[in-house]
């Protein structure tokens, strides 16, 4: 009969202590942006059947504000305001009001818990869901500016400077309502205030700003969208001032950037909770 140490066995608790030369690492933390464009793809076709009426309802609502407004504001100035502001409204109703809906409701329903599982950082899961959201706005925003622009005879040879209004403003307007939605305690109030900021772009940005007191001018450069609609609206001149088209820009890029980061500390501050 043959004596075999204890420490050998492979059943024996010495050989359990006894750290394993072969022991498996653990896999290094997602990047920022391919978890970005996973979350991204995922909102994107999550979001694609339930978002699409309500996108037809945005547009609809815009082209409806324009024909109203063409029998009360003169040709000019005002009209650029009507068109501009009417086409930027779709990007606040979608960017700004239903993801404030949609991330009240998440974190009321517990679905911050699933995300706060994944291996995805924070910013991912706001930006991912912001670009998604924003992305819809392109197709009603261009088809309410074009049609704007017949309406009321303006230009369309500068339509193009939507390829920069829509990801900015949208950018704005998205991180403005994903803070909404993950700040207010109910996804009810989360709805309300989503609802009171698409009405403050609809009224401070398609009503003509000449015809505004002092006090709501000054609560209109507030609002992150202003500096989007005044940028389209400068486009419609015979000669558009460019630098000052840049400037709204890049005050609507920096405001998104700041909104954004406010919506990623949200998101921290309600998952950890």
């Amino acid at each position: 009969m043959s004596v075999v140490p204890a420490d050998v066995l492979p059943g024996s608790a010495l050989a359990v202590q006894e750290p394993a030369a072969g022991a498996a690492e653990l896999g290094p933390r997602a990047r920022l942006w391919p978890s970005l464009a996973a979350v991204y793809r995922a909102q994107l076709s999550r979001a694609r059947v339930a978002r699409i009426p309500l996108l037809f309802v945005a547009t609809f609502q815009s082209i409806g504000i324009m024909i109203l407004m063409r029998g009360v504001v003169d040709d000019g100035a005002e009209a650029q305001a009507v068109v501009a502001g009417s086409s930027v409204l779709v990007v606040a109703f979608v960017a700004l009001n239903l993801l404030a809906q949609y991330f009240g409701q998440l974190r009321a329903s517990g679905g911050l818990d699933h995300y706060a599982t994944l291996p995805v950082p924070p910013a991912a899961v706001v930006l991912g869901a912001a670009g998604a959201y924003a992305s819809f706005t392109v197709p009603g925003t261009v088809v309410t500016a074009v049609f704007g622009c017949v309406l009321f005879g303006l230009p369309l040879a500068h339509l193009w400077i939507l390829m920069a209004v829509i990801p900015l403003a949208g950018a704005a307007l998205a991180g403005l309502g994903a803070a909404l939605g993950l700040l207010a305690p109910r996804p009810e109030l989360a709805t309300l205030l989503g609802q009171l900021g698409m009405s403050a772009a609809l009224l401070l940005g398609v009503l003509p700003a000449d015809r505004m007191p002092e006090v709501v001018r000054f609560t209109r450069d507030l609002l992150p969208s202003t500096y989007g609609v005044e940028a389209f609206a400068r486009t419609f001149g015979a000669d558009p001032d460019w630098a000052f088209v840049l400037g709204d820009l890049a005050v609507c890029g920096g405001v998104g950037v700041v909104s954004l980061a406010v919506a990623t500390w949200a998101y921290r501050r309600a998952a950890v909770r």
